[in-house]
């Protein structure tokens, strides 16, 4: 027989266990607001649990401080998740309550087609992780107060006199890119 033949049925053979995998795919659906008939039957998602973890001031000096926050995100769910992006902001409110002290972004988002480098985290069904972000802040002249708030924390660890407040918003969906939507869980923490 001509080899091209059994080329053609194993590529057929690929496409139809590819589609049939994506059409009978399993569907998760998280809660919602409003009344969502279509979804009454799809299994709801159960949204992630952020906590705070650490915040510590790994070294100071007269022109800049490095700050390391981390969070711990729990997936409940029996299935594995796709952490996206976690956005958050920092305040030090012994400084200022409405002036941001530093943000960021841990994690990417995939843009257009599947990237393969792509900075976004897997979490396994009923299992967390610990994400980290090092921030550098440069001192200003109008900073005195909160460098010295600083110093303190980085001196006494622990018991330092910074007064940390953390809001932001995890982004995540299902473990599978072609199903499931986008869920958000925003957070806020004070220490």
């Amino acid at each position: 027989m001509n080899p091209k033949v059994f080329v053609f049925i194993a590529v057929l053979a690929l496409a139809g266990i590819l589609g049939s995998i994506l059409v009978i795919g399993p569907t998760m659906t998280a809660p919602g607001q409003g009344n969502n008939d279509a979804a009454q039957n799809a299994p709801t998602i159960e949204l992630v649990t952020v906590e705070l973890a650490d915040i510590s001031v790994l070294k100071i000096s007269e022109r800049s401080a490095t700050i390391e926050i981390a969070f711990e995100i729990f997936n409940p769910n029996p299935r594995a998740v796709i952490i996206q992006t976690m956005d958050f902001n920092l305040f030090e409110t012994g400084f200022s309550s409405h002036e941001q002290l530093a943000g960021g972004t841990i994690g990417s988002r995939p843009e257009g087609m599947v990237e393969f480098g792509s900075n976004y985290y897997t979490l396994l069904g009923e299992n967390s992780i610990l994400l980290k972000k090092k921030i550098t802040i440069a001192n200003t002249a109008t900073s005195g107060e909160l460098w010295s708030a600083l110093e303190s924390e980085y001196d006494n660890g622990e018991s330092g006199s910074a007064s940390w407040w953390v809001t932001g918003t995890v982004y995540f969906n299902l473990s599978s890119m072609t199903s499931g939507q986008e869920n958000t869980v925003p957070f806020e923490f004070f220490r």
